[in-house]
């Protein structure tokens, strides 16, 4: 294995600087182009496009996502993960460069969406490849600082745009973004087309620091390269073939994989059949964990705020615009602490916790937005800070953590894809429905979100297991059958492995170190 970064702590914070720049894109990209939408020269070189012809372009992004998901789906395991995040960055600088040369919608959209393809290839290897090179006292932790980057990504595009998109509902505001920040006071298209093209920065920092970093072991090993996979174990950890850790993992992963290799794990239809490693219930706790995490209403709050703060408050526009930036902060400020301790914590006790009380605060805002003074409608602005630093810490995070460590490793790569296409398709579906919410039910809106919210409490408590503390292959443990739970190997635990394939052997003996 070559590698430019050493071995032990210099490789891993490569690793670690790959995946976070990938996730602060990703962030960025989200909150850039919509920060746009009423700039002058943008609306004049597109012609003043129609709400209907501004939704298309904006929801383009996340339609793009959807099917990048898809591709990661059918190709996820042909390409090394490495190859994959190099796809990704391409299909981005592509999008990116066509969005800053636009001169029509038609080349724009077609932009987004390539930009969107790469997003979705991004978000559905990126969190997998940095829990397969992570070790399970840290995972956690690892996967929750590249979710606080894409909030610090959707920080800095607000201050350096200007305000944070309100989409459909603020269209209508024109005035409101006549006052912005950043970018926003040059003249010209520049004012538009730097912020978008900034997101190549970003880009091209991954794909130079990603040539450098190594493989997947458990890639490797499931491409029956186990000696690379060694390695790999061994320059990450800085650590010697013989080493009880690197001999346990190994360890662990053949016999992760021999089990799904019976039990037909490399097929598609294996995703969806209840067999013995209950890949089907796996895939779909991954499933609904982003289903939980968007159906939250974090995108009804983040995108109109700022709507509510003026029509229901009586807020100046600008301070409004104010607001929702400090708001944002919240969202970097709450995810500091699973970025610290979620692995302490426990990722159930995180997530029922999270859902309860944004419940709690979408039935306040509710409440006191029915009231239509400005008085109680003000009253509200606390719980939107409350929500968004409570989303931040639980809802946000943990849904994106449960993904690459519920599933097994043969289905991990088409898995994570179907569990990040739940992200971007009800991103979609939430964007365009929440204006038709809000304009014929107002702020009964809020209540469905609560409801909602307060019926994943006991789902998660009934349906997810803890994962926090545990190896990728001991969560096999979990959901395998009593009578198979030995046939996985508990990391750190094993010097020697046996089995007789050709026999027919449905056993599996292992040696446990004295």
């Amino acid at each position: 294995m070559w590698t430019c970064y050493g071995r032990g702590a210099p490789l891993r914070a490569a690793i670690y600087v790959a995946c976070l720049s990938a996730f602060l894109f990703f962030g960025y990209d989200q909150g850039v182009f919509g920060g746009l939408l009423q700039n002058k020269d943008w609306l004049d070189t597109f012609n003043h496009p129609r709400d209907v012809i501004t939704g298309i372009t904006v929801s383009s992004y996340c339609l793009g996502a959807l099917f990048g998901c898809i591709l990661t789906f059918f190709i996820g395991d042909v390409l090394v993960r490495r190859q994959m995040i190099w796809l990704a960055m391409a299909l981005i600088i592509v999008g990116a460069s066509l969005q800053t040369s636009a001169h029509s919608l038609v080349l724009l959209i077609i932009g987004r969406v390539i930009t969107g393809l790469g997003t979705g290839i991004d978000s559905s290897t990126v969190p997998m490849y940095q829990s397969e090179l992570a070790k399970k006292e840290v995972r956690g932790r690892l996967v929750s600082w590249e979710i606080w980057f894409i909030g610090l990504g959707i920080t800095v595009a607000y201050w350096i745009v200007g305000p944070f998109p309100c989409m459909n509902a603020m269209w209508r505001y024109t005035d409101m973004i006549n006052q912005d920040y950043g970018f926003s006071y040059l003249p010209g298209s520049i004012a538009w087309r730097v912020p978008i093209a900034i997101q190549l920065v970003f880009a091209v920092i991954v794909v130079f620091v990603v040539w450098g970093c190594p493989e997947s072991p458990r890639w490797l090993a499931k491409r029956g390269r186990e000696a690379e996979a060694v390695e790999v174990l061994c320059a990450v950890y800085d650590l010697q073939p013989d080493d009880p850790y690197v001999v346990g993992e190994l360890e662990a992963i053949r016999a992760a994989l021999a089990i799904e290799g019976k039990e037909g794990g490399n097929k598609i239809s294996a995703l969806f059949k209840q067999d013995a490693l209950q890949t089907r219930r796996r895939v779909i706790l991954a499933w609904f964990g982003l289903f939980m995490n968007q159906w939250s209403g974090i995108n009804l709050v983040v995108y109109y705020m700022p709507t509510v703060l003026v029509e229901n408050v009586g807020m100046q526009a600008h301070r409004a615009q104010l607001i929702a930036g400090f708001v944002e902060l919240m969202f970097v400020v709450g995810n500091t602490l699973p970025a610290f301790a979620l692995d302490k914590l426990g990722r159930k006790r995180v997530m029922m916790t999270g859902c309860g009380l944004l419940s709690f605060c979408m039935l306040m805002i509710s409440v006191l937005l029915s009231f239509g003074k400005e008085s109680t409608s003000a009253a509200s602005i606390a719980f939107f800070f409350l929500y968004m630093l409570i989303f931040g810490a639980t809802v946000n995070v943990v849904p994106w953590v449960w993904g690459p460590e519920l599933l097994p490793l043969e289905a991990r790569a088409k898995g994570v894809a179907i569990s990040v296409s739940s992200h971007w398709m009800w991103n979609f579906c939430i964007v365009m429905i929440t204006p038709i919410l809000i304009n014929r039910i107002g702020w009964k809106t809020y209540l469905i979100f609560m409801i909602l919210l307060a019926l994943f409490v006991p789902f998660v408590w009934w349906a997810y297991p803890e994962t926090s503390g545990l190896s990728l292959e001991e969560i096999d443990n979990l959901f395998l059958p009593e009578g198979m739970k030995n046939e996985v190997v508990r990391s750190n635990s094993v010097a020697g492995y046996a089995k007789d394939v050709e026999a027919g052997e449905e056993s599996y003996a292992y040696e446990t170190k004295a």
